[in-house]
Order: C-alpha cells, then structure tokens, then sequence
C-alpha cells in the first residue's frame, strides 16, 4: 500500500469515516441554534444536524400537556408496544397501494367483515364498506350516499332535487354540519332539551322532515354528555311516518364513539344492522377501538345503499383498484394496529376495557354528587330510566352503584350494565345549584385553570343551543384510565375547589402558597366520598360534609388557633345575586 493514510482521511471522512473535529453545528444549544435563530415563517435556508433538529423539536413539545392526563379528549392515547412496533414497522406502507401491499389490503378485508359481524350485518353477506381517516370522513361518505340515492329517485320520479336537506340534533359534532355545509345540503337541527337529555327529540325532529329529506343523522354518543340516542325509536317512527305520507327516510348512525363501546358492554341495545331504516355506520377506530388517531371505519348495510357514481376505478399504482374515500393517499400502519387490537382483545377483551371504562366513569359521577358541590348532567351511572339531578336521583345512582360493585362478576360479563343508563364512559359535571347560590363568584374556568395546575386538561364549555346557558365540565375515561386516575382526580378537584374558595377571602397568591399535603393516601378514595353520603342532605349538613371531604384530601388550612378550618359555604351578601357561573354562560 503506498498512499499516505494522511491522503486518504478526507476521502473517508466524506464518507462518514474517520475523526472528525467538533464543530460549532454539533452543538445544539451552545452553538446559538434554536427554532427562533432564523424567521419561523419562511422555509430554513440552511441544513442542520439531524441530532440538532431532533433535540429541538423534542425539546419544543414538552409544552404539551399530557396525553393520560387529557380529559377532554376522546382519543386513544396509549397502545401496547407490540402495536407500537407495527406502527412503526410500516409506516412507509401506503393504504390505497393495494397492488404493492396485497398481504395490507387482506387485513382490510379482515377488518371490515369484523365490524360487518359486530354490527350484526346479514349472514354470509360480504362487507360493503371502506377504512378511512376518522369517522368525519365516514360520515361525510355516508351523507354523500344518501343524498345521491335520494336524487336518483327523485329525478327519476321527474321531480325537483335541488333542495336537500338532512335532519339531526342540534348537540351534533362539527363533522355533521360540515358535511351538509360542503356538499350543499341545508342542515335541519333538531332543539334540545333537558327532557330530551341534551340530544336528539325523536318527536321534534319527525316534524321537520318533508320530501326533500336525504336522510337523518342518529348519534351514538353525544360529545357534549355521552348520551346515546334513539335509532330505534326514530326508525319506528319513520316507518309510521313512511307508512302515513310516503316519504321513505334513511338513518346514518353517527357512532364515533358509541360504535365500539355498545356492542361490548351494551349489547342489549338495538342500534345498528339490525334496525331496518340504517343503512350505514361510521365510527372512530381512534377514540374506543383503542387505535392510535387517525383511522376511521364506515360501513353499509348492503352493495346497493353505496351508488356506483361514488366509486372511482384507477390503475396508475399498478393493477386496477377501486376507491371511493375523499381522502386518496394515507397510512396502513394504524389501519394494521385496528387488525392487531382486534384479534388481540376479541369480544372478551375489549368487553373487559367497556366494563372498567364505565365502572371508572361510574365511581367517578357518584363520588363528584357525593361532595354536594358536584352535579352530573350525564346520566350513565343512574339506574335504568332515570334521568337529571335531585338528591332523590343522587340516592339512587349511588345505591345502585354500591349493590352492583358488591355483586361478584367477570369482567367481561355486560350484566351489570343492564342494571344503567345507556351512554358512553364520559362524566359531564358542573356546580349544583346550593353552591352556586352560596357561592356567587364561584367559576368553573377557575377550577379548569386550577386543575391545569396539577397537570390535568379538562374543558368547560356550553351545552348546545338553546340549552346553553348551562355550562359543563367534561371528563372522558378512556382505557388507561384506572381506580388510582380516579382516586387523583377527585382529590384534585376537591382541591381546586377549595383553593377557589380560599380566593374569596385572600389572594390567588396566598391560597396557591399553602403547601400541597404530604403523605395523604388517596388508595380508596373517590369509594370513601362515595359511600360518605349516602342519606338525604339539607343545606346545614352540607358545610359539614365538605370539611369531611377536606380532611381525607389533608387539605384544610390552619387557622390562627392552630385547628384547622374550612370557609363556611353560606351566602355571602344575604340576597341572591347573578352568580359568576350565571354571567360566564
């Protein structure tokens, strides 16, 4: 060998080979290198380090708030890390490519004959359906299929068809109006009420349709309460209505999230194929199929409910396929991870996940009544039937629920669910009408931003139109969701809402520089608030209770005797005035 290894160096170095010296772009920091060093909005002229643009990134999202910690959403937040690992292990596949990824497209099919079954569409019938990006994209696709097959009859009934209109209840989620919005269908929107739980009045909304009705939109779980409602009493009622005018309408079941929660802990339940008027379903294969966003499903009772017009035949990815999505290109990879969680759970598992989400959501609304300063305006952990808030209501859910966790059962068993109210694992909650009058400057943002404090993400926000002088709080209980969740989350809100009350007589300041209790157990204790009341309470016992509840959190301050004490829950001013909860709604 004659070259000098001096000469060679550069050579391997080019090639990644070699020492190198430390230059000033290794530092990720040091060397000045940070997300505001150039202007944000205009695309970087320069390269970096991968290890840099990492570092930054990664650093940069710690600002995020915590996904286990995220009340309000609905969306998976954790998968097991075999899920993890085919996620990872194919996200370069692309979903449609279905010519390339033949082995993909069969874990399609799979997919779509599971939810056919679940569903119960007919026997020996192959699936007529699609995976798409979340149920917005179902839903869209489904409004779609109505209105086409409503205009074929009318312009071959020779009649006018240029006035759509789709009917559904005003507590419907944005994807609903934007899918009459972007394909020009007038939206019809049925008012709610408290009789009506929030969601959908079948009676009201049979008024409003006529014949320019492509169909109506039935929600499996309203975002705003987790109430499900009526499918089958809307198509009993539209089969009278078919029967008394003709007029022939159609049920979409909106089911993003109740999809997959009724057909496990709820089946009982008559919602889906096996109602005559719904011709399709979507759902979220991200919120309760416990898939990492974004997958969605829709499905149709049959080939003829989806028009030829809306699929398209291509053969440009290498062998003629068809599609009828909005959306072209996306990921197989959370499509697998769906196939992975269900022949991982099967109908025992994802049974076992229901149940404990509900008898989570459950012992959570019953410790919230227990305090007395909590109402829920969700009514999934009251006995069949019953329906609001009074103290009567309150007894009862809590009996209820007391008898039902004494009752030995398998996990998987649905029973005792029979025994509750239909609705998802979501508790909606807000200040009961005695704190609001003891307390007029009482405010739910207050408690939200309080909560923030101790790492939680909770919202408080209107009930729909013309219900929404009500404000609530929302709490979804999801799969990683367990007792010891609970358990943290009722001492942090016990606490928050004292600190809001100490604000009444000292500063914000003052009230946060108490120190948090230490060595205070929370094993239990959302069950302990729970079965703390459970006997009919008049206003004189109610500031009693409240002082109970403080000891068990180790959250009463000292007072100037040394003892500890707790603001007394009295009206403050002697008369009744409009309260903060009041002006904020």
């Amino acid at each position: 060998m004659t070259e000098n290894i001096d000469d060679l160096l550069p050579g391997m170095r080019r090639m990644g080979m070699g020492r190198r010296r430390m230059t000033q772009t290794d530092m990720t920091y040091g060397a000045g290198v940070t997300e505001s060093s150039g202007d944000v909005h205009s695309f970087p002229e320069k390269s970096m380090p991968a290890r840099n643009a990492y570092q930054l990134i990664h650093d940069s999202l710690k600002f995020d708030g915590d996904p286990t910690l995220n009340c309000a959403t609905f969306l998976t937040t954790w998968m097991e890390p075999e899920a993890e690992k085919l996620i990872i292990e194919n996200l370069g596949k692309n979903r449609v490519d279905i010519d390339e990824y033949e082995a993909t497209e069969r874990i399609h099919r799979r997919c779509l004959a599971h939810l056919h079954d679940l569903w119960n569409g007919a026997k020996g019938q192959e699936a007529t359906g699609t995976v798409v990006v979340g149920s917005s994209e179902g839903i869209m696709l489904g409004g779609l299929a109505m209105k086409w097959r409503w205009r074929q009859r009318r312009e071959a009934a020779g009649k006018d068809a240029s006035k759509p209109n789709i009917v559904f209840a005003a507590n419907a989620q944005v994807a609903l109006e934007k899918t009459a919005r972007y394909f020009d269908v007038e939206s019809r929107l049925v008012p709610v009420s408290a009789a009506s739980h929030y969601c959908l009045d079948t009676e009201k909304a049979l008024t409003m349709i006529d014949e320019n009705t492509i169909g109506m939109f039935v929600i499996l779980g309203s975002t705003y309460t987790g109430h499900y409602e009526e499918v089958a009493e809307m198509s009993q009622l539209l089969d009278r209505l078919h029967k008394d005018t003709g007029l022939d309408v159609p049920i979409h079941v909106d089911g993003a999230s109740g999809a997959f929660v009724a057909p496990f802990a709820q089946p009982d339940l008559h919602w889906d194929f096996r109602v005559p008027r719904v011709v399709s379903i979507s759902t979220s294969g991200h919120k309760f199929g416990l898939t990492y966003p974004g997958i969605g499903w829709v499905l149709w009772r049959a080939p003829e409910y989806l028009p030829d017009g809306l699929t398209f035949e291509l053969s440009y990815l290498g062998g003629v396929e068809k599609t009828f999505t909005l959306n072209f290109s996306h990921p197989a990879c959370f499509m697998i991870a769906q196939y992975y969680q269900f022949i991982r759970f099967g109908r025992e598992g994802y049974a076992r996940v229901m149940n404990a989400c509900l008898y989570h959501a459950r012992l959570l609304s019953v410790a919230l009544e227990a305090t007395g300063v909590y109402q829920c305006v969700s009514d999934m952990h009251r006995p069949r039937g019953t329906y609001g808030f009074s103290e009567a209501n309150r007894l009862a859910a809590s009996e209820l629920f007391t008898r039902i966790v004494n009752t030995p059962c398998s996990g998987a068993d649905p029973t005792p669910n029979l025994s509750f109210n239909y609705g998802l694992p979501e508790v909606a909650f807000r200040f009961t009408d005695w704190f609001i009058n003891t307390h007029p400057h009482a405010n739910q943002d207050v408690i939200t931003t309080l909560m923030r404090v101790r790492g939680w993400i909770i919202p408080n926000y209107p009930l729909p139109p013309d219900e929404n002088r009500l404000r609530v709080m929302r709490v979804v209980i999801k799969e990683a969701s367990s007792e010891d969740f609970v358990n943290r989350l009722v001492r942090d809100l016990m606490w928050a809402t004292q600190t809001m009350l100490d604000t009444q007589s000292q500063s914000l300041g003052e009230a946060l520089t108490t120190p948090l209790a230490k060595n205070i157990s929370t094993a239990n204790l959302a069950h302990s608030i729970a079965q703390s009341n459970q006997a009919p309470m008049d206003d004189s016992r109610k500031h009693r209770h409240w002082q109970g509840i403080l000891e068990k959190i180790g959250e009463l301050k000292e007072g100037v005797t040394g003892k500890a004490q707790v603001p007394e829950m009295r009206l403050l001013d002697g008369g009744r005035r409009k309260s903060v909860y009041e002006k904020s709604c």
